[in-house]
């Protein structure tokens, strides 16, 4: 079997459904908080042999450890807003610990989620070197929380037979209905310009980058997926890696691409980053690809503009989940 945590959540229920479609002769266990109504669509369509609940997750593994080949832990706690710091404590931090732990008793492969937030501004650039995490400062408790989690597997002597910590830098795509706030600016670009035919984005308090010229590096969710299925084909070197496209690109390219992917002029607005986030607001990312390029991924990553048609085109148009 293969485990899954956050299957009903974003990226997640993505992978979730490319490990379908890659071992279907390998039973899925899906783990997420079920309760919540609004993720149902993003899981229920799929192949799956069960669904275990987050909290029930540690004991199930223990008891089930024999007839696992992989865990995939991708849930946790992603507000970046959220400054209670024993809710990434417990979440993020413990629950990963733990759950690296039995993975490393029975000798099981893990992969876990890290993120692009433990960066920080970038003052220390971002590359995926395994001496940074011990010089890095996030500027948030859920950087901290990942960053936490990346020193101490680093440290460890005791671990699964292979593991990755994958640092996720601006994902987008399908299966992010429910994210609220924490959804992509892609998500948010949609909804905005379908209900008022136009959009905001937010303006630069820097006067080194113009307003809409932020660069963030956006990656599609479908490529995250194609770079798990990778790290579990062919298991390179065990440690942190950068999940980016190693290019950086533009809000103001982000906009004007899903204005043409909905087929509008594009109608942009200008407003003030909010004040709990302003001192906290990153004005560049890029990851360096270089490690997982070495390492043998030689895939193409999806060009912005040609991501974003499909997730406008097939997915939000629609009201379509992968």
């Amino acid at each position: 079997m293969i485990a899954v945590t956050g299957a009903a959540g974003f990226i997640g229920s993505v992978v979730a459904g490319f490990l379908a479609e890659a071992f279907p002769e390998i039973p899925l266990v899906l783990v997420d908080d079920f309760s919540r109504k609004d993720k149902t669509g993003n899981y229920i369509h799929k192949k799956f042999r069960q669904l275990v609940q987050r909290e029930h997750f540690e004991a199930w593994l223990s008891e089930n450890a024999s007839q696992l080949q992989w865990v995939i832990h991708l849930g946790a706690r992603t507000d970046t807003t959220e400054f209670n710091v024993a809710v990434f404590d417990e979440l993020n931090v413990r629950y990963t610990k733990s759950l690296w732990k039995i993975c490393s008793d029975n000798n099981i492969p893990f992969i876990y989620a890290s993120s692009a937030a433990t960066y920080g501004a970038g003052e220390l650039g971002y590359k995926d070197d395994h001496a940074l995490p011990f010089q890095l400062k996030p500027l948030n408790p859920y950087g901290e929380s990942k960053n936490e989690v990346d020193k101490w597997a680093l440290n460890q002597l005791a671990t699964p037979p292979f593991w990755a910590g994958l640092k996720f830098f601006n994902v987008y795509g399908p299966n992010e209905y429910h994210k609220g706030r924490m959804a992509s600016v892609v998500f948010h670009a949609f909804r905005q310009i379908s209900e008022k035919g136009s959009m905001k984005l937010f303006r630069s308090h820097r006067p080194d980058f113009e307003d809409g010229k932020q660069l963030r590096d956006f990656v599609y969710v479908k490529d995250v997926a194609r770079v798990i299925l990778f790290m579990m084909q062919q298991k390179p070197d065990s440690g942190l890696y950068n999940l980016g496209t190693g290019h950086a690109r533009a809000f103001l390219d982000l906009a004007n691409a899903t204005f043409t992917a909905m087929g509008k002029q594009p109608k942009i607005e200008f407003v003030d980053t909010p004040e709990d986030i302003r001192d906290k607001y990153q004005y560049f990312t890029e990851a360096d690809m270089t490690k997982i390029r070495a390492a043998g991924y030689s895939e193409p990553f999806t060009e912005l503009e040609k991501g974003i048609e499909d997730y406008v085109r097939n997915y939000l148009l629609e009201g379509r989940f992968f």
